[in-house]
């Protein structure tokens, strides 16, 4: 039986350990589907969610956001929407009402309360690289898709008007 042996060293300074574990996720314990569902969930918390975070009256607020968050790179992103509550009730979500997808899949959830979201939309005028997004706050439902283990959301599916 033929063994290999792997070495594993820490990164270079400056560097980001994360990058080697998504390399070999075997290295680190994990395994391949893990580090998807590990980013997939970071990805969510990067474009969606904006804790302890509200736009108040500031109209620029989708313009500078979806620059910060990095969705104005290579396109302009056309629709995105954030969540302006604590992460944890945010995952909350996830243990709520299931609903379907719009894609038809299974595995949405709805929130059993209104949340602060930004909803951000891409400007009718707007250009890539210029790209210049209308700000609206709401106080609505979410629906959102959650894999893994743990459970957590990985994409923004809809926000829905209250049912109360």
């Amino acid at each position: 039986m033929h063994s290999e042996r792997l070495s594993v060293r820490a990164p270079a300074p400056g560097k980001c350990l994360r990058e080697r574990v998504a390399v070999w996720p075997e290295a680190a314990g994990g395994s391949k589907s893990a580090v998807s569902e590990k980013s997939s969930a970071m990805r969510f918390q990067r474009q969606h969610v904006d804790s302890g975070s509200s736009p108040g009256s500031n109209p620029n607020y989708c313009n500078e956001m979806m620059k910060r968050r990095n969705m104005t790179q290579g396109r302009c992103k056309p629709v995105n929407t954030f969540v302006h509550e604590p992460l944890a009730d945010v995952q909350a979500v996830c243990f709520q009402k299931n609903v379907p997808c719009k894609n038809g899949q299974t595995n949405c959830y709805q929130s059993s309360s209104n949340m602060h979201i930004t909803d951000c939309r891409l400007t009718s005028n707007s250009k890539y690289p210029d790209c210049s997004y209308r700000t609206l706050q709401e106080n609505k439902g979410i629906i959102v898709a959650c894999e893994g283990n743990p459970y957590v959301p990985v994409h923004f599916d809809a926000s829905v008007e209250s049912s109360a």
